[in-house]
């Protein structure tokens, strides 16, 4: 099997894969600024990322995989309208800064749940880590590549640029830098247009403010990352990820923080995601087509027929390499149910086909190129995670699988070890590595389930001689119109009224 290569944003090329410190990966990934609901374009970077952690651990690494939550600050300094997206939001909603953030940190968990996202190792938040951030903020004032002015620190850009290489991650030029930085808050106190906060010193009305040597305020949205990256995985690690829109200014700005702080990029690999649009349109709030991940779910807004599966919404985001722009649109996830239904009815087909013993396969060319394409699988993955190409082979393997179920194909066409290599791959892919899992269970399948369950905890209740709570469940099913009935044997069964 050949090494693994990722696509290194800041080399530009593909990179073969070494990490640090050998058999262990450490991952940071800039995580959602918890002021509102989790939308579409969330999806795709926590799902991308998530299939990387995964299919590292498959390969055998011990991951950590730190995704940061920012809720605090977050103010904007390239192209948007300065502001603390977190406090002002908190105002609207007529609620306590840390009560919305605990409200949007929930739903967050429970959309990235529903995509059947794994958990993160540690999950660090900004407001926990102000303490950080101050001491990297006053090492960077110390080397003499931060000033403080009014009680807000920024960072000198042009100082660093004459030292340091600035601006390879993003292609970005300094120069170019001065011709469209646009006239935002604060811009009269800086030293150069370019130069961006550190820490801003915190206006009356402000709600989230900490003590600092340079007088209350609140951290810029750079330095956050910078600092839980640098405590959880040190001072230089293994992957960066991100959505392609914060090659610049945010990761551009945590590289030099760093670079000023430790004397060497923070980390190895840059990976970064392509971005979103829906109908052929970037996705934005201007253009109204932000669709949260909870209108995903339910069909209810306005570019939508319908409502789509968490599963649905995976499979479609896995069908495209991450690095490719990733259209949205009913026609095409219309099309990726289908064939996620399609796929996922052969690989529960395939788990019950039976061994046939056989040796030799009858079809030598068919068992030739069923076993290519199942071992195409760890190639495509090795060349910088393509799912795309993964599924396409399942796909063409389906109609092998469904000639065998269907009996127009005898299952000794294919070896015992081509069978038996064809069913292991299907799992570890769809259920391990792609993250996909079985949406068919209906809500006839959760009733059944819950009366089992009901029965069972009654049984339980009378071998224990606990009738008071065996009478209650029997009694509460009855009045809404589920007779419970117990044989001679001890055997209960249920029937609706």
């Amino acid at each position: 099997m050949s090494a693994l290569k990722v696509y290194n944003s800041y080399t530009r090329h593909k990179d073969v894969f070494e990490p640090i410190t050998p058999g262990h990966v450490g991952i940071y990934v800039c995580g959602p600024t918890v002021s509102g609901e989790s939308h579409l374009g969330h999806a795709r970077p926590y799902i991308t990322f998530d299939v990387i952690y995964r299919y590292l651990m498959h390969l055998g690494y011990k991951v950590r995989y730190v995704r940061n939550i920012t809720d605090a600050g977050h103010f904007e300094e390239e192209g948007r309208e300065a502001e603390d997206k977190i406090a002002k939001k908190a105002v609207i909603e007529k609620l306590e800064p840390m009560e919305l953030v605990q409200k949007y940190t929930n739903l967050y968990h429970w959309a990235m749940h529903q995509l059947n996202n794994l958990d993160p190792s540690i999950e660090p938040t900004a407001t926990g880590h102000i303490i950080e951030q101050i001491s990297m903020i006053q090492k960077i004032m110390a080397e003499g590549y931060a000033y403080e002015v009014n009680g807000s620190v920024y960072f000198d850009v042009k100082k660093y640029a004459a030292n340091y290489t600035y601006g390879k991650l993003s292609g970005r030029i300094l120069d170019d830098l001065r011709e469209t930085t646009r006239d935002l808050e604060g811009q009269d106190e800086k030293r150069n247009t370019q130069d961006f906060a550190l820490w801003k010193s915190a206006p009356p009305e402000h709600l989230m403010r900490w003590q600092s040597p340079w007088g209350e305020g609140f951290p810029g949205w750079h330095i956050e990352c910078s600092a839980m990256a640098a405590k959880y995985l040190g001072t230089q690690f293994d992957i960066h990820g991100g959505g392609m829109d914060l090659q610049f200014p945010h990761h551009e700005s945590e590289i030099a923080q760093s670079t000023i702080c430790y004397k060497h990029v923070p980390a190895r690999y840059w990976l970064h995601n392509n971005m979103i649009t829906v109908n052929g349109r970037k996705m934005g709030k201007s253009y109204n087509n932000q669709i949260r991940l909870t209108e995903m779910f339910s069909g209810d807004h306005p570019l939508l027929q319908k409502g789509y599966s968490p599963m649905t919404i995976r499979f479609f985001i896995l069908q495209t390499h991450y690095r490719s722009t990733l259209d949205f649109g009913n026609e095409a996830l219309q099309a990726a149910e289908k064939g996620l239904k399609r796929l996922w009815e052969a690989y529960e087909a395939l788990k019950k086909i039976p061994d046939a013993g056989n040796e030799e396969a009858g079809d030598e060319a068919l068992d030739a190129r069923v076993r290519r394409q199942i071992l195409e699988m760890d190639e495509f993955m090795n060349d910088d995670f393509h799912t795309a190409k993964v599924l396409a082979n399942m796909f063409d393997l389906t109609p092998v699988v469904n000639s065998i179920k269907d009996k127009h194909l005898p299952v000794s066409s294919i070896s015992t070890g081509t069978l038996e290599l064809l069913q292991s791959y299907f799992k570890i892919y769809l259920e391990n590595i792609l993250g996909l899992k079985d949406e068919t269970f209906s809500d006839d399948d959760k009733l059944t389930g819950t009366l089992e369950l009901l029965i069972q905890i009654r049984k339980e209740a009378k071998s224990r001689k606990d009738y008071a709570t065996s009478d209650k469940i029997r009694n509460q099913l009855n009045e809404l119109g589920i007779l419970l009935k117990d044989d001679k044997d001890g055997n209960m069964s249920y029937t609706f009224a």
